[in-house]
């Protein structure tokens, strides 16, 4: 018996999803999280051998789920379940050792079939994701990724000059640059875009 922890925020969809892989022989749902700090409570406290994570939920992020499962060596393996394709998204899964990446309205059947593969050690993509994954060319510098890295933990022009020996007007420049590049308005518009395709 494959034993499944499912997290997802939408609970009529939790549910569903919960309801329908209970009816395979094989699967038994252990537990149901509406959130990512109850669904890192449940996987430590009931070891499941599956964890089907939606990608954006309050608390944590089935990605921040992921990741803090491979820092604590938790062997569930995780299925990450998504609506869209971005590139950040797929490649920090992958860092995260995922083994699942699915869109969130297979058919019941396929997503039963994608936990009996990974259960078999395989890796699970859909094939929509795979290619909506594919990189866009990063447009920055590696000046300007460090400088847009710094800026996303918070810190000012002044602060950034002084971490990275430059004068305040160079990094101002930097930052100007960077809108420019990347066709925002504000250096949180530039960090959330970077960091989305996976540019930072």
């Amino acid at each position: 018996m494959i034993r499944i922890v499912i997290a997802e925020d939408q609970r009529l969809l939790r549910g569903a999803m919960a309801s329908l892989l209970s009816l395979e022989e094989d699967l038994e749902v252990a537990g149901e999280a509406a959130d990512g700090a109850e669904a890192l409570e449940l996987i430590g406290r009931l070891q499941p051998d599956v964890a089907l994570l939606d990608i954006e939920m309050p608390l944590k992020s089935g990605l921040e789920v992921a990741e803090t499962l491979q820092s604590a060596g938790n062997p569930a393996k995780v299925i990450i379940l998504t609506t869209f394709a971005r590139p950040g998204y797929f490649e920090r899964g992958v860092k995260a050792g995922i083994q699942g990446y699915l869109l969130k309205d297979e058919p019941v059947d396929k997503l039963a079939e994608a936990i009996r593969r990974v259960m078999d050690g395989r890796r699970e993509v859909s094939p929509e994701l795979a290619f909506g994954s594919l990189r866009e060319e990063n447009p920055l510098t590696e000046r300007e990724r460090d400088i847009l890295k710094l800026a996303g933990e918070g810190l000012s022009a002044g602060e950034i000059a002084s971490g990275l020996h430059l004068s305040y007007g160079t990094v101002r420049n930097y930052i100007s640059e960077i809108l420019g590049k990347l066709e925002v308005k504000s250096r949180i518009e530039a960090v959330r875009l970077a960091e989305e395709k996976g540019w930072i």
